[in-house]
């Protein structure tokens, strides 16, 4: 593969060495230059067109494999090398789940985006939800009665539950970005679980809001579905919001 001589411009110029690597393999996946399955050049070749030590590029191709962008392999022929994935879910969770808990993203605004997407998924999910995954989420609503439910059984349920939604909506990006969001959230909504008094109470509420979901995608009622689990999602996070004040 052909490789452009580096450019300097100011803001790049007084970047560290390895994010000048990041810089120019993020410029090349968003013009193009580089796509899935392409690999970067080799890490001397890499050194010597940015002018940074080879240390800087291992350091960089270490971020990017932790933000599940490239994939190593050592070895000869076509499968060695650094080469160019698409970013996993898991990767695009643990990225979200670490800045809601740095506070970087305020929960109230998560929730709001958490909102939109899953209005989205539920009416998507009324057109495209298979059999099979309208039986998955019928189970889960129906595993949310167990008596005694514990608040971790419950929440890993609930988790499950918005999860398994936005994979009926087979819509990719709002299924991956659904998933980062709940994720980074199930801590929080636990921690809330936890020190809430009217658990009971709460508990009942939140499995009838997950029954009027399902029967709304399983009858087809787009308008339906929106509307309950957007309701939902602000009772629920009314309700854990005043754990804080216990």
């Amino acid at each position: 593969m052909p490789v452009d001589a580096p450019t300097h411009p100011p803001e790049v110029a007084a970047l560290q060495a390895f994010e000048k690597v990041l810089h120019w393999v993020d410029e090349r996946i968003l013009t193009g230059e580089l796509k899935v399955g392409d690999h970067l050049p080799p890490e001397r070749e890499l050194a010597r067109l940015l002018e940074v030590s080879r240390a800087a590029v291992r350091e960089a191709v270490r971020t990017l494999q932790a933000q599940g962008v490239v994939r190593s392999a050592v070895g000869t022929g076509a499968a060695a090398g650094t080469k160019i994935t698409s970013v996993s879910a898991h990767a695009l969770t643990r990225l979200l789940r670490l800045h809601v808990a740095l506070a970087n993203f305020p929960l109230p605004d998560v929730v709001e985006v958490r909102i939109t997407l899953e209005r989205l998924s539920v009416r998507l999910a009324t057109q495209h939800a298979s059999p099979e995954q309208l039986t998955e989420l019928r189970e889960m609503v129906e595993a949310m009665a167990e008596p005694h439910i514990t608040r971790e059984r419950f929440n890993d349920l609930d988790t499950a539950f918005h999860v398994a939604l936005a994979a009926a909506a087979r819509n990719l990006l709002a299924a991956d970005m659904t998933v980062a969001i709940r994720e980074s959230m199930r801590l929080p909504i636990l921690d809330r679980f936890r020190r809430l008094e009217e658990w009971a109470d709460v508990v009942d509420a939140l499995r009838r809001d997950h029954e009027a979901i399902y029967a709304a995608i399983a009858e087809g009622r787009a308008d339906d579905a929106e509307q309950a689990v957007e309701a939902h999602i602000r009772s629920a996070w009314q309700a854990l919001t005043a754990a804080d004040h216990e």
